[in-house]
């Protein structure tokens, strides 16, 4: 069974938040009951006023304040992205396919499949270091979101990136692995406005390629193309070079 995780990113928060303004207004008022009993001592009344005119207005801030993080939390609560570790079947599935297509564009012999799906395996890996790097934020792999599953999800200044991988030996990427990525980035979408999560959705399309400087070229003009100007959602796209991540995080 897949694993919830954690996705309420106010939960992080929440307690330190209470924490810190229940010593703060503590202190205060401390101080003000202090200062209350010696000016009544002293018979200072002005002084006496003054101070319980503070703890007045510490109570309500604090009251206030208190009320606005349960409020805000009870949302949360109701507003969680809904996210899930992908199951291994489904990681399985995904891999398996992506190398089946690989095998026959390079025709390779089935003895040859094991080998080529530990390359699939490293450049996936590879290719997420270098997007965790790229963006200087954590990341989770193989995560189903909305009931659809993507390679890797991040979120950044408001804005959710579901990352589909493909590794590219033609300056071209399948028809088929274009319409699964819309329909899943569509499902996304009609799932946060049901929820009414207010995180922006983004589609990262992290292309590894392994072509001559011609083919790249060809494959840049294939992608500036208006092939994806129907996306339900805004599309960043990353080329990467298989050899030049290899270079990066294997080799010195």
């Amino acid at each position: 069974m897949a694993k919830q995780i954690e996705s309420s990113i106010p939960e992080f928060t929440r307690r330190s938040s209470l924490a810190w303004l229940a010593v703060l207004s503590g202190i205060v008022l401390l101080c003000s009951f202090v200062g209350v009993m010696t000016a009544f001592l002293s018979q200072n009344w002005p002084l006496a006023t003054l101070f319980l005119l503070l703890i007045a207005g510490i109570t309500g801030f604090a009251y206030v304040n208190f009320s606005q993080i349960r409020l805000l939390s009870a949302a949360n609560e109701q507003k969680r992205i809904d996210w899930q570790t992908a199951l291994p079947e489904i990681q399985r599935q995904n891999l398996n396919l992506e190398v089946f297509e690989l095998s026959k564009i390079l025709e390779v012999e089935s003895e040859q499949i094991s080998d080529l799906q530990s390359a699939y395996i490293v450049a996936e890996d590879l290719a997420m270091r270098q997007i965790q790097q790229e963006e200087n934020v954590p990341l989770m792999r193989h995560v189903t979101l909305g009931k659809a599953p993507f390679d890797a999800v991040l979120v950044k200044d408001g804005v959710i990136s579901c990352i589909e991988v493909a590794f590219l030996v033609t300056p071209d990427v399948r028809q088929e692995k274009v319409d699964a990525m819309m329909r899943k980035i569509a499902l996304v979408k009609k799932a946060f406005g049901d929820a009414e999560i207010g995180l922006e959705i983004r589609l990262m399309m992290v292309l590894i390629t392994q072509l001559t400087s011609t083919d790249g070229d060809r494959l840049r003009s294939v992608l500036n193309s208006k092939r994806f100007s129907n996306t339900p959602v805004d599309i960043d796209i990353r080329l990467l070079d298989f050899e030049k991540l290899q270079k990066i995080y294997v080799t010195d």
